[in-house]
C-alpha cells in the first residue's frame, strides 16, 4: 500500500489536529494531500524547470539538485480554495543572492502563485509571483539556515495569509490576487530537499485577535527544549540514579572521525559527544560507558556499519551489578548499515534515553533492551526500511534476568513500514507504549508475550493486520489497549489481562489518538531539536 496519496479529500485523521480559533469560530483539518515519497517515485507531480528526483536524505525525499534554474513543482491536478500546505524543507545551495526555495500555495501556474520561501540570506518571505519577479507581501524569521531541516507551513483561508515556520507563527499578510489554486514547492535558482508533505483543508473565516496575530495552527510537534528532561521510565529515580542526565556536568567534545568517537565513548565520567557528519565505524558493536550524551549536528549526523552497545558483556548473574552502565542519552542521529543492532541495551544498563533518531537499514535489531535492562525511554524516533525493528526481551527461557525488569516507555515513535518488532515484549512490566504512529506494518504492532504486562494507549495504527497483540507466538502475556485509532485495513486487539499502571511510576499525559499522526511525522526523527 502506498503512502502517497493524491487525490482524496477528507481522509480521516490525517491531520485532525484542528485548526482553531479562527476568531470564535473552531476548524477542522482534513488531509487533501501527503506524500512522503517513500515509495521511490515523484509521480503526480509536475516539474516546472530544475533537476526533481527523489533521493536518499535520512529517509527518501525529493530533491531539486540545481541552482541555476527558476524550478517549481506542483503537486497533483486539484485546485483547491482554502488550505494549508506543511512540509519538511532543506535548502542545500543558492545559485546567487536574493534566491529561495520553500512552498507554494494557490498557484494557477507555475508562474502565479504564493510562497513562503527561505531565502539565501537567512530569512523567511511571504511572497507573490503574478508573472514576473516576485513581490514580498512580509517577512518574517525563525528559518534552520542552509543545510538544515525547517518545518514550513503555509496557510491560505480568504484573502488571508499564514506562515509558520517549525511552528510558530512568522509572517502573515492579506491578498487577493489568487483565490485558488495547487500546491507545490518553489526552488528560484537554489536546489533544495523537501519531504513529509501535507495539504489540508482550512475552513471558516480567519478573524484574528490582537495578541494571536492569526488562526492557531497545530505546532508541527509539542514544543522542543533540547535541554529538558525525558518522559517515562528514564525519568523515574531508582537504582541510584535519579533520571537520566547522560553527559550533564561534563565537556563537551566534536567528534568527526572514527577514532574520535570511539575514544569519546569509552571514556569514563560524564562527557557530551557531538557528532559532525556521518561517520563510518568498523562492524558490529561499540560499548558506550556512563555518563554520555552522544547527540548529532544537524539532521544529517550519525554513523553507518555498526552500533551502538550500552551494557557489560553478557552473562547469567540476576540481579544488578554495582557498576552496569548507567545514564545514557542518544539522540539526534541517523543509523545505517549497521553490522548488527543499531543500538543494544543489555546486562542491567538503566537509565537510557533514545531520542530523535533516524535508523533504517541494519542488520538486526534497529533498537534492541535486553538481560534486565530497565528505566529505559525510546521517543521521537523514525524507523524505517527494515524487518525487525525493537526487541524488549531476547528469549523465552530468560525469565530469570527480565522478571521484574525491562521497564520501558515507548512514545511519539513512527513505526514506518517496520513489519515487526513495534516492539515485540517478554518479560517487562510495565511496558508503556503511548502516541506512536503505526502505518502499513505487515506482521505486528505491539506483540506482548512471556508474561510481559503492556499498557498501549493513544496509538494511530493505519494498515496494520495485528496491531495489538498478546498470543502472537510463544508464551502469551497481558495487554491492555485504549483510546487507540485503527484506520485504513488495521485489524482489532487480541489482548486480556491486568497490568501495573505506569501513572504509578511517572507523569504523563496521552495526547488525543487522531492527532497523532500529524504530529508524529512532523516531529520525528533527525533534525527537530
Amino acid at each position: 500500500m502506498k503512502r502517497k496519496r493524491l487525490a482524496a479529500a477528507g481522509l480521516a485523521g490525517a491531520l485532525a489536529a484542528a485548526l482553531v480559533a479562527f476568531g470564535t469560530t473552531n476548524a477542522f483539518a482534513d488531509t487533501l494531500l501527503s506524500d512522503d515519497f517513500q515509495d521511490g517515485n515523484s509521480n503526480g507531480w509536475s516539474k516546472s524547470g530544475g533537476t526533481w528526483s527523489v533521493v536518499t536524505d535520512g529517509s527518501l525525499a525529493y530533491r531539486q539538485s540545481g541552482t541555476s534554474s527558476d524550478a517549481r513543482s506542483l503537486a497533483g491536478a486539484t485546485t483547491w480554495t482554502d488550505y494549508s500546505v506543511q512540509a519538511r524543507v532543506k535548502p542545500t545551495g543558492f545559485g546567487a543572492a536574493n534566491r529561495y526555495a520553500g512552498l507554494i500555495a494557490r498557484a494557477q501556474s507555475s508562474s502565479n502563485y504564493y510562497a513562503l520561501v527561505l531565502t539565501s540570506s537567512g530569512g523567511v518571505q511571504l511572497i507573490k509571483r503574478a508573472g514576473g519577479d516576485p513581490v514580498v507581501l512580509g517577512t518574517g524569521s525563525g528559518a534552520g539556515g542552509t543545510g538544515t531541516w525547517t518545518t514550513l507551513m503555509l496557510a491560505a483561508s480568504g484573502s488571508q495569509l499564514y506562515g509558520y515556520v517549525n511552528g510558530n507563527l512568522a509572517v502573515q499578510a492579506t491578498d487577493s490576487a489568487f483565490s485558488a489554486g495547487r500546491a507545490g514547492v518553489a526552488a528560484s535558482y537554489a536546489s533544495v530537499t523537501v519531504d513529509d508533505v501535507v495539504v489540508s483543508t482550512v475552513t471558516g473565516t480567519p478573524s484574528p485577535g490582537p495578541t494571536t496575530g492569526g488562526p492557531t495552527l497545530p505546532p508541527t510537534e509539542p514544543p522542543l527544549d533540547p535541554s529538558a528532561p525525558p518522559i517515562g521510565f528514564a525519568s523515574v529515580n531508582a537504582l541510584g540514579q535519579n533520571g537520566t542526565t547522560g553527559g550533564a556536568g561534563g565537556p563537551t567534545v566534536t567528534v568527526d572521525t572514527a577514532s574520535e568517537l570511539l575514544t569519546a565513548i569509552a571514556q569514563p565520567g560524564p562527557l557530551n559527544i557531538r557528532v559532525q557528519g556521518m561517520i563510518a565505524l568498523p562492524g558490529p558493536m561499540h560499548d558506550v560507558t556512563s555518563d554520555k550524551t552522544i547527540i548529532g549536528v544537524g539532521a544529517s549526523s550519525g554513523i553507518t556499519g555498526a552500533g551502538f552497545n550500552i551494557g557489560l558483556p553478557i552473562s547469567d548473574v540476576t540481579s544488578p551489578p554495582a557498576n552496569a552502565v548507567h545514564n545514557v542519552i542518544i539522540r539526534n542521529l541517523n543509523f545505517r548499515d549497521a553490522a548488527d543492532d543499531s543500538i543494544n541495551v543489555q546486562m542491567y544498563s538503566h537509565h537510557v534515553w533514545i531520542d530523535h533518531n533516524d535508523l533504517a537499514e541494519g542488520y538486526d535489531g534497529l533498537i534492541d533492551v535486553k538481560r534486565g535492562s530497565s528505566y529505559v525511554t525510546v521517543s521521537w524516533n523514525h524507523t524505517h526500511n527494515h524487518t525487525k525493528n525493537m526487541l524488549l526481551g531476547h528469549d523465552d527461557s530468560n525469565a530469570a534476568q527480565d522478571t521484574g525488569q525491562l521497564k520501558v516507555t515507548y512514545h511519539h515513535n513512527w513505526f514506518d513500514r517496520t513489519p515487526q518488532r513495534n516492539p515485540r515484549v517478554r518479560f517487562g512490566e510495565p511496558v508503556h507504549v503511548f502516541n506512536n504512529y503505526y502505518v502499513y506494518n505487515t506482521d505486528t504492532g505491539v506483540a506482548c508475550q512471556a508474561n510481559a504486562g503492556c499498557v498501549v494507549e493513544g496509538n494511530y495504527f493505519e494498515d496494520v493486520e495485528e496491531p495489538v497483540t498478546n498470543s502472537y507466538a510463544g508464551p502469551s502475556g497481558r495487554c491492555v489497549a485504549r483510546n487507540n485509532v485503527f484506520a485504513g485495513e488495521s485489524g482489532q486487539p487480541d489482548c486480556g489481562g491486568s497490568v501495573q499502571e505506569p501513572s504509578t511510576y511517572y507523569r504523563y499525559t496521552v495526547a488525543d489518538p487522531n492527532t497523532v499522526k500529524s504530529v508524529v511525522m512532523a516531529g520525528a526523527g533527525t533534525g527537530r531539536l
